[in-house]
């Protein structure tokens, strides 16, 4: 069996992260010394993925409706609305 070692994805360290619990279904979280953060290597929810909430308010600013973001991102409507209420509020 061969171990990939863990890297962190905002800051890039490698020999800084240790396991820190995991997570309600199971998956395993990490924590990074360097930057402070918690991670993991899989998501269950597609929408705590890194990058799709700015994907949401990208394709938004670009004149796609919500129908159209949710079925390119392969998230549900529900979901972009909230998305794009938490990045309006002030």
């Amino acid at each position: 069996m061969v171990l990939e070692p863990v890297i962190c994805p905002a800051c890039q360290q490698p020999e800084a992260v240790y396991r820190h619990g995991k997570a309600t279904d199971g998956t395993q979280r990490y924590r990074c010394t360097a930057c402070r953060r918690t991670f993991q290597l899989r998501y269950r929810h597609k929408v705590h993925e890194p990058g799709v909430r700015a994907k949401i308010t990208d394709l938004a600013l670009n004149g796609s409706g919500i129908r159209d973001t949710a079925r390119v991102l392969g998230i549900s409507p529900q979901t972009v609305m909230g998305g794009l209420k938490k990045r309006l509020k002030p």
